[in-house]
């Protein structure tokens, strides 16, 4: 039997995305791309006419969902580390913007772009595997260029939900925000996820 040009791809994303998690564990904090399942349940509430920032796309599962439910005048920058993430994602979405930087650079990168009062920022990054000031000044750039009203979408693993980096972050980001998240189990994602949903209120 023949395989599937998609079960190609598949496989490609999976070596490129192991192939980085070795390289960079800290900055990948992952085993496997995320499920679909995850991928559309992070993305659930968005579409439309928006102004989307995407932080750490990876290969880009989150990606392909924001795309899909992108309508005209919709607009995603995507903000990524890895220079071979960032080729494949410019390959397979040249609509979007897809900037090789550091998330703590958001504000600047926004600003460069036109782009102010950001309807939803969607994150892969790893938060509790960052150092502390990193994750800071990351935070402090999502208060600033997401409006209010607007959303801010990431996700922690099941079995590290408990530990104080984790807790840590979720408490910044309510404190910063104004609010706590709404969470959403999702058990079909290697590891299990908890999808983590805040609206900015102040």
């Amino acid at each position: 039997m023949r395989e599937s040009p998609s079960a190609f791809a598949g496989l490609t994303e999976h070596l490129l995305f192991l192939r980085a998690m070795l390289r960079n564990p800290r900055s990948v904090g992952a085993i496997a791309p995320s499920s679909r399942y995850l991928a559309r349940r992070m993305v659930m509430g968005i579409g439309g006419a928006e102004q989307i920032i995407e932080l750490g796309p990876g290969t880009g599962a989150f990606t392909r969902e924001i795309v899909s439910r992108l309508g005209p005048g919709g607009r995603v920058l995507a903000v990524e580390t890895n220079r071979a993430f960032v080729e494949r994602l410019q390959l397979a979405w040249p609509q979007v913007d897809c900037v090789c930087a550091s998330a703590e650079t958001l504000p600047a990168l926004a600003a460069a772009r036109g782009i102010s009062g950001v309807d939803h920022i969607i994150s892969g990054l790893p938060f509790a595997s960052l150092p502390t000031e990193t994750t800071r000044r990351i935070l402090n750039g999502v208060h600033e260029t997401l409006r209010v009203g607007g959303t801010f979408t990431t996700f922690q693993y099941v079995h590290a939900y408990g530990m104080t980096a984790a807790a840590g972050f979720r408490r910044e980001l309510s404190a910063r925000l104004g609010s706590g998240p709404h969470s959403h189990l999702v058990v079909r994602n290697i590891p299990p996820a908890l999808v983590l949903t805040w609206r900015r209120l102040t």
